[in-house]
Order: structure tokens, then C-alpha cells, then sequence
């Protein structure tokens, strides 16, 4: 059936009808104040003028799976969970071993295991090993038999055979195992307190507005909105409290691991590292200039730096020791250098 555009005085007229029939079907109960009638009418009139009849969707009695859901992920995606192909995990030589890849939650745990060695920490050596969520890689007996639910990233600490999935997890795990590093017991609280909150927080922006405004396979006002109003809450609410609080860090002026779940994911979005263009749509220069501070701040430590190329293919696909690091960096310093020395005659020539 085709729906055709409601005019405001229609539908003010049905949310009256519905405030009566809510009324007296609540004792007690007034009817909906003039304000809940605009919002109502308001919001039918919008939703009726984003309704297409190729958008229009009938749920069925029971849900089936298409042969092909479309978009990045459509062909991997399953209504099933356990191991689809025969394959053992490589294993190094240290004692912590990473399964991931460079998305936003495996970087969470490199910048960690980078911070925890750049403190001292030498028992935080670490293998990571590359993880195609692309291609499977996920989905492999070995991975599953670390996290059953086939997700980066996943740890092994061979030191007490004890398998770690759910990057918040591993975080509070790696603190713990380190002397509560980058978690100071006066801030405990504090720290976990945004630890869950980027947990929480985190699924709407990545697997809402990033899969609707990126990755979907054709762009849907509806979703867009939606999880774009939740993501520049989020990002206000982290705006506010960085501002109100005058923190440097999330808790105060100690980098913790609340700091190292929230960068990867609000910290790159801000910075124009994240999903392309997302900077811009979400207008985070002029809306969120103290959360910009803050992720800069991040984005500068060293050890970030270095946790950010790992297990990436572009850069550090497999890390087995510090040097796999300091050679790509070397090499970007390299080609850094060039650059400039390439743009300087023309900087020259443009002051003349």
C-alpha cells in the first residue's frame, strides 16, 4: 500500500484520537499534553515523507537468511556461530600471544601492550598475529577455540594457559597482570566507569552509523540519522566532560586503559582517521574542540604511534619483536623527509 503524505492537521487529529483512547483505557491518566501532539504529529509527517514503497518492509512469521545480505561483510555473515574451516593458530616465541587485526578494538590491545613495554613492563612481549575478518580468518577452529564468538581481538597468556576474548577484557586483564598499570587504584572507578562506557557506547558508532554511513550496500536516510544522532551525543558527552572536568586524559592527567578504548574509535573519528569524510558530516571542528585536544594528545604519545601499525597490512601485518616497528617507522620518517625536501623548493618559489 502506498502511503501518501499526512497533513499536520491529520495527524494531530489521530494523536488526539490515540491520547483519548489512552486515556480511558489509563485511569487517572490526562491526555497527552499539546507539545507530545506536535511531536507526534511532526514525527509521523517526517517518517511518512522518508517512506518509499521500495523501502517498505513486512517482516515474515519467521525470519530466514538470504543467500546474499549485501554490503562489506554480506557474504560472511551468518546466523550461526562455532568454526567453519580446520585450522591451528600460528604460535611465536613470547609468552602473549594476539590474534587481531588494526580495526579500532584490536588497537585498543596494542597500544596497551606497546605502553606496558615503553613503562618497562618486559613481560608484556608479545606476538600478534594477523587476523583477515575479510576472509574468514575468524571463523578457523584455532581462533574459535580462543573466542567463540569470532571476533578480534582474542589473547593467549601461555604463562597460565588462559585464553582472553573482548578487548575490554583483555585491557583489565593486561592491567592486572602489570601491577594495575595505566589503572591507579584512586581512579579505579573512574577508569573502569569509561572503560564500560566506550563498551557500551562503541557498537551504536561502529556497527551503526559506521556500517550505514560506509559500509552498507546502498546509503538509507533512516539508519543514517539515527545512529548519527547517537554518535554526536556520544561525542558531546565526551566533549562535556573533557571540558567541565579540565582533564588532560579521560580520568584526570593519568593516561589509562579508559583512554586506550575510547581513541581508537572517538579519537581517530575526530581526527579524520576513521570512516572517510566522517569528520566532516559529523562536523567535529566547530562541535567538539576539546574532545580534538584530547585525541591529539593521544594520538602523539609514542607508544599509541606504535600499537596503531600493528597487525595492519600496510604497515606492521605480523609483530614479532620491537624492530618490526622501528623499521616501518624509519621508513615513514624516510619518506616524510623526502616529501618535505620536495616541497620546499616550491615553498620557496611561492614566497617571491
Amino acid at each position: 500500500m502506498r502511503l501518501g503524505l499526512i497533513s499536520p492537521l491529520a495527524t494531530t487529529t489521530t494523536a488526539l484520537i490515540l491520547s483519548r483512547s489512552f486515556a480511558a483505557s489509563r485511569p487517572g491518566t490526562r491526555f497527552l499534553s499539546p507539545s507530545l501532539l506536535f511531536a507526534f504529529s511532526s514525527s509521523n509527517k517526517m517518517s511518512t515523507e522518508a517512506t518509499t514503497p521500495q523501502d517498505e518492509y513486512t517482516p515474515p512469521t519467521v525470519w530466514k537468511p538470504a543467500d546474499e545480505m549485501g554490503g562489506t561483510f554480506g557474504s560472511i555473515n551468518r546466523p550461526t556461530a562455532g568454526s567453519r574451516t580446520e585450522k591451528e593458530l600460528p604460535k611465536g616465541q613470547h609468552p602473549l600471544q594476539l590474534y587481531s587485526m588494526g580495526t579500532p578494538n584490536g588497537q585498543k590491545v596494542t597500544i596497551l601492550l606497546e605502553e606496558l613495554l615503553a613503562a618497562g613492563h618486559s613481560g608484556a612481549e608479545y606476538d600478534a598475529h594477523y587476523v583477515d575478518i575479510f576472509t574468514g580468518d575468524q571463523f578457523t577452529s584455532g581462533f574459535v577455540a580462543l573466542n567463540p564468538n569470532s571476533k578480534i581481538p582474542a589473547l593467549l597468556d601461555a604463562t597460565s594457559d588462559t585464553n582472553l576474548f573482548e578487548s575490554g577484557s583483555i585491557l583489565l586483564y593486561l592491567s592486572e597482570k602489570f601491577e594495575n598499570a595505566f589503572c591507579p587504584a584512586a581512579q579505579r572507578a573512574q577508569v573502569l566507569n569509561w572503560l564500560f562506557w566506550q563498551m557500551g557506547s562503541a557498537p551504536y558508532l561502529g556497527g551503526g552509523f559506521g556500517h550505514f554511513y560506509a559500509y552498507a550496500p546502498y546509503k538509507m536516510k533512516y539508519p543514517i540519522d539515527r545512529f548519527t544522532m547517537e554518535t554526536k551525543r556520544q561525542l558531546d558527552v565526551l566533549e562535556q566532560h573533557l571540558k567541565v572536568s579540565g582533564n588532560k586524559y579521560i580520568v584526570g592527567d593519568d593516561f589509562t586503559i579508559a583512554d586506550m578504548a575510547i581513541f581508537p574509535w572517538y579519537g581517530q573519528l575526530v581526527l579524520g582517521k576513521s570512516y572517510k569524510n566522517a569528520e566532516t558530516f559529523l562536523n567535529v571542528a566547530e562541535d567538539y574542540p576539546t574532545l580534538i585536544r584530547w585525541a591529539k594528545d593521544v594520538d602523539s604519545r609514542p607508544a599509541v604511534q606504535r600499537g596503531l601499525l600493528v597487525n595492519r597490512k600496510d604497515y606492521v601485518q605480523d609483530r614479532h619483536c620491537a624492530a618490526d616497528i622501528d623499521t616501518v617507522l624509519a621508513a615513514e620518517d624516510e619518506k616524510k623527509r623526502k616529501a618535505e625536501a620536495e616541497a620546499e623548493p616550491s615553498n620557496k618559489q611561492s614566497k617571491l
